[in-house]
């Protein structure tokens, strides 16, 4: 069975949209990587840190759905990592109201012994640092390493994001990332410059209007579903990351063709993800659920025309 190693946060998050607001919540990048990523058959790591205030439960709610967590630190005399946020109408802009790094501030990543041969290594939104820490704890090289990353580490440690960048084959930024990280409006130009960073691939994630995928002169478009209602955005790119890396990491196929099913994957799981509060979609969804949408996806995609 192939493995698959994530790092990134597990935290507590506390959200309001225009539908409601909740209290703290269990969140973070590699949580919903994870929960997306168990929808397929491999084996899975979380690697992260939590404080002594982290439920149990949560951590077996993690381990039931095969997410092995023997690379969660628990520091039981710290704090887990808090984020507080509210989202506009649009739903497409937020304003961050608290971010508490407590433990998160000095996590230094731990691989179990069984995973650092992993075939895929997800590299969710850290600092670079930590992520590098990861890359240098891999006994073999991975089939592939995919990076997820931010803004915030492009205004506050863009060297150390390029060396991280210069070690993976696939990139996923959003489009005003992408354009920060480069300085040029038009996306296909700025994933011409990533792809001149280093990754063979980059996946540019727009939000309600789908996913671009690059690679050399390739591009392939995934349209996001049009969705009746969107509850709460928190974590959908996570979700996309992690329904990208597990199918890549089931099927063992890291080729630009299976890229394109795999970017379909993640667009599908992360549709599911905004319909509720944080991660409770995502702990109720079945397999005939997510085979439904596939068939809707496929649907609005496909058409056929005489040339």
């Amino acid at each position: 069975m192939s493995k698959l190693v994530i790092v990134g946060t597990v935290a507590f998050d506390a959200i309001e949209t225009p539908f409601g607001k909740t209290d703290k919540i269990l969140g973070g990048a590699a949580t919903y990587i994870g929960l997306s990523a168990s929808n397929f058959q491999l084996d899975a790591a979380a690697v992260s840190v939590v404080g002594g205030d982290f439920p149990q439960e949560y951590l077996d709610l993690l381990k039931d759905r095969n997410i092995n967590i023997e690379g969660i630190e628990i520091v039981k005399e710290g704090k887990t990592f808090f984020w507080s946020g509210i989202y506009h109408n649009d739903m497409n802009s937020r304003d961050t109201l608290a971010t508490e790094l407590n433990v998160l501030a000095d996590f230094n990543p731990i691989v179990p012994d069984n995973y650092k041969d992993s075939d895929v290594v997800m590299l969710g939104n850290l600092h670079p640092i930590v992520q590098i820490g990861v890359l240098n704890q891999m006994t073999k090289k991975p089939k592939l390493v995919v990076l997820d990353t931010m803004n915030f580490w492009m205004d506050t440690a863009l060297d150390q994001l390029h060396e991280v960048i210069k070690r993976v084959d696939v990139i996923t930024i959003n489009d005003e990332e992408a354009r920060q990280l480069t300085g040029e409006y038009s996306l296909v130009v700025a994933a011409r410059k990533i792809h001149e960073m280093g990754p063979k691939y980059v996946v540019i994630k727009k939000g309600e209007h789908g996913a671009l995928l690059f690679h050399d002169d390739n591009v392939f478009y995934a349209p996001a579903l049009p969705l009746e209602e969107v509850f709460d955005p928190t974590g959908a790119g996570d979700t996309f990351a992690g329904g990208f890396a597990g199918y890549l990491a089931s099927t063992g196929d890291v080729s630009f063709e299976n890229m394109k099913n795999a970017v379909i994957y993640g667009s599908t799981l992360a549709s599911f993800c905004v319909e509720k509060f944080g991660t409770e979609r995502m702990l109720t969804l079945t397999q005939d659920e997510v085979n439904k949408r596939l068939q809707q996806f496929k649907n609005l995609t496909q058409f056929e025309i005489e040339l």
